[in-house]
């Protein structure tokens, strides 16, 4: 006992030289650790509102409950089945072309000799990131409409104009496009990153032994990002259900509402504009559970096929 008693003493006393000497950065991490308590943590108990006929008078305690009609509602509506498979579609058309695409532009712009040309290129791709969806919309209405640039060019070369904004399957490839555009500088300078951090002698060790470019870069560079690449694959597979609200509601317009109109326009036409929070609430909730459960299936799915998860 005295023996355990000595050994706690002094673990005691280095604990409080270890904050005496250290206190400064304890008590910096206290403005950031109550900003997520009270902006972070505390909305979570809104999450109620979804089990509740939420009435703006009487509050979130006071309004009656109704345990999972919001739920039931939702289900049982074709409009909530459609918004649900057009934003499958729409993230699922993203992950397959967007995703792989930026990894390739990194690659390309690290194999590159000439920093000047590196840097420009990566600058150009990086710009759209800034732009909003209000501008990169009137751009898209400006080159693509009936009396756009591209059909008028179309038109002169004598061929009929094609309705990019308002064919529906001729669309999404128009979203999915200016998708890439706007995010892929973004994720180029993640990869680019990653690839700073790789070591450059297993690729000179490569080339010394007579691996080719290309197999240099299957063999010896792709490897070693492999775990980054699986991080964002899973944060973007999470990602399904849940989707932007601005991309969609300034690409989309009426004429292809049946293939823009996704989860965040039908929570804000029926949940929002209405004044239906507790509706709005109960499917936000929904496409939270659902991104969790992606997330984790996708981690365990990682892991089984050998590389590192986030979890």
């Amino acid at each position: 006992m005295d023996k355990r008693r000595k050994a706690e003493i002094r673990k005691g006393k280095k604990v409080r030289i270890y904050l005496k000497n250290n206190w400064q950065l304890y008590a910096m991490l206290v403005i950031p650790v109550i900003y997520l308590i009270l902006f972070k943590y505390k909305p979570m108990l809104g999450v109620v509102v979804a089990f509740k006929k939420f009435n703006i008078y009487q509050g979130i305690w006071e309004s009656p409950w109704i345990g999972l009609a919001n739920f039931k509602e939702a289900f049982s509506s074709k409009d909530f089945w459609d918004a649900l498979k057009n934003t499958l579609m729409l993230n699922i058309g993203d992950l397959i072309i967007g995703f792989p695409i930026p990894i390739f532009l990194a690659i390309f712009l690290n194999e590159l000799r000439s920093n000047k040309i590196r840097k420009f290129t990566q600058t150009l791709l990086y710009l759209p990131n800034f732009m909003s969806w209000v501008i990169i919309s009137g751009i898209a209405t400006q080159l693509l409409s009936r009396s756009g640039l591209v059909n008028n060019i179309i038109v002169t070369l004598g061929f009929e104009s094609v309705p990019f904004l308002s064919n529906t399957s001729i669309w999404r490839f128009v979203y999915w496009f200016f998708g890439l555009w706007q995010s892929a500088g973004y994720s180029l300078i993640v990869y680019l990153a990653a690839l700073m951090a790789t070591d450059s002698s297993l690729g000179e060790a490569a080339y010394i032994d007579g691996a080719t470019r290309l197999q240099r870069i299957w063999y010896v560079t792709i490897p070693q990002i492999s775990s980054t690449i699986t991080v964002l694959l899973i944060m973007q597979v999470g990602r399904l259900v849940s989707i932007s609200f601005d991309r969609p509601y300034m690409m989309g317009n009426t004429l292809v509402r049946g293939a823009s109109n996704v989860i965040s326009t039908y929570v804000y036409s029926i949940g929002l504009s209405s004044g239906r929070f507790d509706f709005a609430t109960a499917i936000g909730l929904f496409q939270t559970i659902v991104g969790v459960v992606l997330v984790l299936s996708a981690n365990g799915i990682i892991k089984k096929l050998g590389q590192e998860g986030i979890i």
